[in-house]
């Protein structure tokens, strides 16, 4: 059911108590942890505050798997995945990084060549449309700048979306990007897959033992599943956009915005003196 007319709950006005069965979180990452690109000081120490509470946390995001390779390796995740679902990376215990990948390296190849196919189409097609600056790092998807780097209108965004779908990719605008792919994966679809091959979980079963933050329109399909989902504030610039949005919004922005959300996690979690036994999801 779409959630278009519904208003935005203050995090801070959550009932005691809601949010003591949870045992994970699903992130976010540009303008949800990161401002400008770099981490917010508050966000990297809510992550450790997770973590040190034992609680799961795993990012999701739309930027590709070789720029995420330095925040897989630093920050303290369970894992990070990338390119909008396609591709995840695991800290291993030795301090090296595993990747995982949907899709097999003939298919990944094979899409490879249309994906730039269909840039070119873009970039010919929409006048002032630009590559993303990390496009280099990219395995399974492009992503044409939108915020980060240059400026595009609305009209001009909508004129992205519609040459990737109709070079047949699957195409979501994020905070900073247009990103456009091939396959059935997507932000939802990569959260159950990472879930279910690294945790051994079923995440479509247990959704209401995560919480899931993030801040645009490339969020929905979280905010749609996901019944604990928090926007931070600076999601109120996509607002009018969203389909479907999340249930609670945090009082500050980006990663402060993060932090607030971490801190009545753990409160909530404090305050469960009766959580079953093997409910933590954490290693």
């Amino acid at each position: 059911m779409s959630t278009t007319e519904r208003a935005l709950i203050p995090l801070q006005t959550l009932p005691p108590g809601t949010w003591s069965g949870v045992t994970g979180v699903f992130t976010d990452i540009d303008d949800t942890l990161t401002r400008d690109g770099a981490i917010e000081p508050q966000a990297l120490q809510a992550l450790r505050d997770l973590r040190q509470a034992g609680l799961t946390v795993i990012a999701v995001t739309g930027r590709p798997v070789g720029w995420s390779k330095p925040f897989a390796l630093s920050w303290p995740l369970r894992a990070l995945v990338a390119e909008n679902g396609s591709v995840a990376l695991v800290r291993q215990p030795d301090g090296t990084l595993r990747k995982l990948h949907q899709q097999d390296t003939a298919t990944r190849v094979r899409n490879f060549a249309r994906l730039q196919e269909v840039a070119h189409e873009v970039l010919h097609k929409v006048p002032g449309s630009q590559l993303a600056h990390d496009s280099a790092g990219r395995e399974t998807d492009i992503a044409i700048d939108h915020s980060e780097f240059s400026h595009l209108s609305a009209a001009q965004i909508a004129h992205v979306v519609a040459v990737m779908r109709e070079g047949g990719l699957n195409a979501t605008v994020s905070s900073i990007h247009i990103n456009g792919w091939i396959g059935a994966h997507d932000k939802w679809q990569g959260a159950c897959w990472i879930a279910r091959e690294l945790l051994g979980r079923d995440l479509a079963a247990e959704a209401s033992r995560w919480v899931y933050v993030g801040d645009s329109t490339n969020d929905q399909r979280m905010f749609e599943h996901f019944p604990h989902s928090v926007g931070v504030a600076n999601i109120r610039r996509f607002e009018s956009q969203l389909r479907f949005k999340p249930h609670y919004i945090t009082h500050h922005e980006r990663g402060a915005g993060f932090a607030e959300m971490a801190e009545v996690l753990i409160d909530h979690r404090s305050s469960n003196t009766h959580s079953p036994p093997g409910c933590s999801l954490s290693h």
